[in-house]
């Protein structure tokens, strides 16, 4: 009984931020690497950023600059602060977690249901 549970998404215009948030929610023992995806229709999913458990971060090179993840362990939530948005940057977003069920047991990927990010220009 484990959910992701995402907000935070819309329509914005060009050069505009948005704050998208997710909180795991259910019985878990830990949380591992969190990550945000995104994908645009017609394309492929991708990795935009991640976070690990003690606050390593990863990006993709289209957002560096642009996008800061972070977390919050204690509310088992990650978050993507957006700003300087571009029209290629819309996109279904997606969490994205590695969640340890139980002591002991490897890691269980999980996913949001997605939110949409929709940047006018």
């Amino acid at each position: 009984q484990v959910q992701l549970v995402e907000s935070g998404g819309g329509l914005v215009q060009a050069g505009g931020s948005l704050r998208l948030s997710c909180a795991a929610s259910g019985s878990f023992f830990s949380i591992n690497t969190m990550g945000w995806y995104r994908q645009a229709t017609g394309k492929q999913r991708e990795l935009v950023a991640s976070i690990t458990s003690y606050g390593s971060t990863n990006y993709a090179d289209s957002v560096k600059g642009r996008f800061t993840i972070s977390r919050d362990n204690a509310k088992n939530s990650v978050y993507l602060q957006m700003n300087s948005l571009k029209p290629e940057d819309t996109a279904v977003y997606y969490c994205n977690a590695d969640i340890v069920r139980y002591r002991g047991l490897r890691p269980v990927n999980y996913w949001g249901q997605g939110t949409q990010v929709t940047v006018s220009s």
